[in-house]
C-alpha cells in the first residue's frame, strides 16, 4: 500500500534549493559555510572569494553591493513568476528613462546621460542592451582619451563647437516647439535700443 507523506515531513519536503550558493559555486566562488548570527551576516565577516588554480582563495574584486544585487537577481530569476515580473519591470523602467532622455536630448541637460542610464537598466535583462552599452562606453572612453591628449587650443575649439551646437539646438527647439524666435527678438531689441 502506498501512503502519501505529509508536507511537513522532512523527506517529502526537502529544504529549498540554495540557488545563490549553486550559482556562486558554478562560477568558481568558494562559499563560506560558517554559522550566521541573527542579523543574517556571517560571524567571521568573510566575503565570497574566487579560488585560483592552486586552491588559494582570492578576494572578490566586486563591491559588496554589486555581489548582493547579482545574488538577489539570481534568486528572482530562479522563480518563473519572478523572472517574468523582473523582465516586465526592467522593460518598463528602462523605457521610461530612455523616453525621458530622448525628450531631453534637444534641450541642454542630461538627455544623453538618461538615455545611457536607460540602456544600463535594460542591460540588466537584455543582452543587446549590454552590448550597446559596452560599445557606447568604449567609444566615450576612447573619445575622452583622445581629447585629453590634444593641445589646449584644440580643446578650446572642441569646447566652442560643442557650445555652438547646444546653442543652435536650443534656439531651434524654442523656435519650432514653443514658437519663440530668440534671434528675431534679440534683433528687435537691438534695433529699438
Amino acid at each position: 500500500m502506498v501512503t502519501n507523506r505529509s508536507s511537513v515531513d522532512p523527506i517529502a519536503a526537502p529544504r529549498p534549493p540554495k540557488v545563490a550558493v549553486r550559482a556562486a559555486k558554478k562560477r568558481g566562488y568558494a562559499v563560506p559555510m560558517d554559522q550566521h548570527d541573527q542579523t543574517g551576516r556571517p560571524d567571521s565577516g568573510e566575503r565570497w572569494s574566487k579560488v585560483d588554480a592552486g586552491g588559494v582563495a582570492l578576494a572578490d574584486p566586486r563591491p559588496r553591493w554589486r555581489t548582493r544585487a547579482s545574488t538577489t537577481l539570481e534568486l528572482i530569476r530562479a522563480n518563473p513568476t519572478g523572472r517574468i515580473t523582473l523582465k516586465i519591470f526592467i522593460t518598463i523602467a528602462g523605457a521610461i528613462v530612455v523616453t525621458v532622455g530622448v525628450a531631453l536630448i534637444p534641450l541642454p541637460g542630461p538627455g544623453w546621460l538618461l538615455v545611457i542610464a536607460g540602456l544600463g537598466i535594460w542591460a540588466v535583462e537584455y543582452h543587446w542592451a549590454r552590448r550597446l552599452l559596452g560599445f557606447t562606453r568604449r567609444h566615450v572612453q576612447s573619445w575622452t582619451q583622445w581629447v585629453t591628449r590634444q593641445t589646449l587650443g584644440v580643446r578650446i575649439v572642441l569646447g566652442s563647437v560643442g557650445l555652438i551646437f547646444v546653442a543652435v539646438v536650443l534656439w531651434l527647439s524654442l523656435k519650432y516647439s514653443l514658437g519663440i524666435d530668440v534671434i528675431a527678438r534679440l534683433m528687435q531689441y537691438l534695433a529699438t535700443h
